[in-house]
């Protein structure tokens, strides 16, 4: 029966198997659906909730670099496969596979650029390749770009999304990476340089237990996955139910692991200032 005796409202069906791929995004905090460019044009932040979705490595750097400044280093450098890894795939086929996907070489992109007219060094890792974990090149890579900046007396800036941490396909080849890496910023801040390290979601495992854990500031995005072990992997081990939102970065700042969290807007000034105020 029509509402009122007239035919006002018509329900309309929409054939989900004709709507191209690649037109709407799904949040994952809130359900809400958002057009892709709309939400490329919020810097991939949801507009409902303000989830921030993950950016590529070539997406941050253009973020917080100045146009035209950015210069790529230590491109050439490409993953060896040490311990000859085989499995459902080998080695050498994930790295072939994620550099067609992701058009980088490894999961890592470093160089130097201009923040608001302030040179920096700049590492950026990516979590599309092999989860963004920490091989022999990704430490090589990380560790000559903070030597840059130590020799050019520059600011350090590492922004690390990465759930992978070590590299297990290089064994002990990826391990030591922490340490060359920490080692070198030990060197930058020997120095009197300033490293600030950015977590994004997630930023776990060695990364978390090297590089990204020993910034002079330590800023995170909101309600980015931070920690070593999983939480889902601590409850097993440990049996017990962990606290709401353990492991978030809201979680982090009140307990003091992190000094601040910023929206990936307010980003930009944010380290320009922080920058102006340390140099």
């Amino acid at each position: 029966m029509a509402l009122f005796g007239k035919n006002k409202y018509t329900l309309v069906r929409v054939d989900k198997k004709n709507i191209p791929e690649g037109i709407w995004s799904k949040c994952p905090d809130c359900d809400s659906p958002t057009y892709v460019k709309g939400l490329k044009d919020n810097l991939n932040v949801c507009p409902n909730c303000g989830h921030h979705f993950s950016l590529t490595a070539k997406e941050r750097v253009d973020l917080l670099i100045d146009k035209g400044t950015f210069a790529e280093m230590d491109r050439e450098l490409v993953s060896q496969d040490p311990l000859d890894f085989k499995g459902p795939k080998t080695y050498q086929q994930k790295l072939t596979s994620d550099q067609r996907k992701t058009g980088l070489v490894d999961a890592v992109l470093t160089g130097t650029g201009n923040l608001d007219g302030k040179k920096v060094s700049i590492a950026v890792t990516d979590s599309r390749f092999i989860m963004g974990s920490m091989g022999s090149v990704v430490g090589e890579r990380i560790t000559r770009a903070i030597e840059k900046a130590t020799e050019e007396k520059i600011p350090m800036l590492i922004i690390s999304g990465s759930g992978g941490g070590a590299r297990m396909y290089e064994g002990i080849f990826s391990l030591m990476q922490m340490a060359k890496t920490c080692a070198a910023l030990a060197r930058h801040a020997d120095a009197g340089l300033l490293h600030i390290s950015i977590l994004t979601d997630p930023t776990m495992a060695g990364i978390m237990a090297s590089f990204a854990g020993v910034g002079d500031v330590i800023m995170a995005e909101p309600k980015a996955l931070i920690g070593f072990t999983g939480p889902r992997v601590i409850e097993q081990t440990i049996r017990q139910k962990l606290p709401e939102g353990f492991q978030r970065s809201e979680f982090l700042l009140a307990h003091g692991l992190i000094d601040m969290i910023v929206d990936r807007k307010d980003m930009r000034e944010r380290l320009s200032r922080l920058i102006d105020y340390t140099s």
